[in-house]
């Protein structure tokens, strides 16, 4: 089975835009607030829009896709806490929806109603809501204020009720921010790798992982500089007399395959070991359109992993499912009931 672990609902029919207007609307003049959260969208609208996914998970040969709302739709610093909360359960009702009508091709993971300078422990009930739907995960952005940094870093105690919440519920967390209302950083070209890169740094720093052994964090777009300076973060965990990065944080963290070219994911091999990959290609995502060099889609990262020599088919069971399975672990149980018991070779 390939398993596709970092999609976003990125072709959401239009009222939901229109919701969003009105909702964002409503802050200046109650008025004009949306009447209801019930957007008007059939399960036909549903199904329709999501059509280019479907058809691509057939043309590229995979079969599964871990399904989450628009990253940069999240938007945890506009509007207020409590429009965080609205939006996200909205988003995340949309999502459980499309993944009851065709749960074959997708399954389910959550925003959460961040705010900056909100405790994370308002994310819980929503948590505990998502689990009770079937989602296998949650996005959770370390940077809610959109690329000021505002709040403490992810080894701080202010994350402990999310990180103890996560593990009671068995849920992994895709480390990944949301727009940029900084104008210093392009939201998908630097704010995300920046995030990415900035999320392992603190990780490293810090020894979050031995107050949370279960706790599992996957960090997304290869991520970020960290598998081209390789070695600078081994060298810095010497300097900081930290344990080999193997032990310190490999057995907590992991990296996606959306790096859209051959000689990054083959780069990403060589220097992450393969139980820490997952395949992933984010569509449809911050890349789209067709590299005039290759001829294919940029997004279309399973030609990339399928081009790496050497690969195991251990290794490449691994990459394509087995890691998945072993980080999302509510995933795994809910292939299990369906009779696909993922074998390794």
């Amino acid at each position: 089975m390939i398993i596709d672990i970092h999609g976003h609902y990125t072709t959401e029919p239009q009222a939901l835009f229109q919701f969003r207007d009105k909702q964002l609307a409503g802050l200046a003049d109650p008025a004009r607030r949306p009447a209801s959260t019930d957007l008007g969208i059939t399960d036909e609208q549903l199904v329709k829009s999501v059509e280019r996914q479907l058809a691509f998970q057939k043309e590229r040969g995979s079969d599964l896709t871990i399904f989450s709302p628009r990253a940069s739709g999240m938007a945890h610093h506009v509007g207020t806490e409590a429009v965080s909360h609205e939006w996200t359960r909205v988003s995340n009702d949309l999502i459980h929806r499309i993944c009851t009508l065709l749960p074959d091709n997708f399954v389910p993971v959550g925003q959460l109603p961040q705010f900056p300078g909100v405790s994370p422990r308002n994310c819980i009930p929503e948590m505990e809501r998502l689990v009770k739907d079937g989602f296998v995960g949650v996005n959770l952005n370390p940077d809610p204020s959109g690329g000021y940094w505002t709040d403490p870093p992810l080894t701080d105690k202010y994350w402990y009720p999310i990180y103890e919440a996560l593990v009671a519920l068995e849920l992994p967390a895709m480390i990944h921010v949301t727009s940029s209302c900084n104008p210093n950083f392009h939201a998908t070209g630097a704010h995300y790798i920046n995030a990415d890169t900035t999320a392992f740094m603190q990780l490293l720093q810090g020894n979050l992982f031995k107050d949370f052994p279960d706790l599992k964090f996957v960090i997304p777009h290869g991520g970020g500089a960290v598998p081209f300076h390789w070695g600078r973060y081994r060298g810095l965990g010497l300097m900081m007399k930290k344990p080999p990065l193997s032990e310190h944080l490999l057995n907590n963290v992991f990296f996606d395959t959306c790096v859209y070219h051959y000689p990054g994911i083959r780069l990403m091999k060589e220097v992450i070991p393969a139980d820490n990959i997952l395949f992933a290609s984010e569509m449809i995502g911050a890349v789209q359109g067709i590299d005039p060099e290759t001829g294919h889609y940029f997004d279309d990262t399973k030609r990339y992993v399928d081009k790496l020599p050497d690969l195991s088919d251990a290794d490449r069971y691994k990459i394509f499912e087995g890691n998945a399975r072993k980080v999302y672990p509510r995933l795994d149980k809910m292939l299990k009931a369906r009779g696909l018991q993922g074998a390794a070779p």
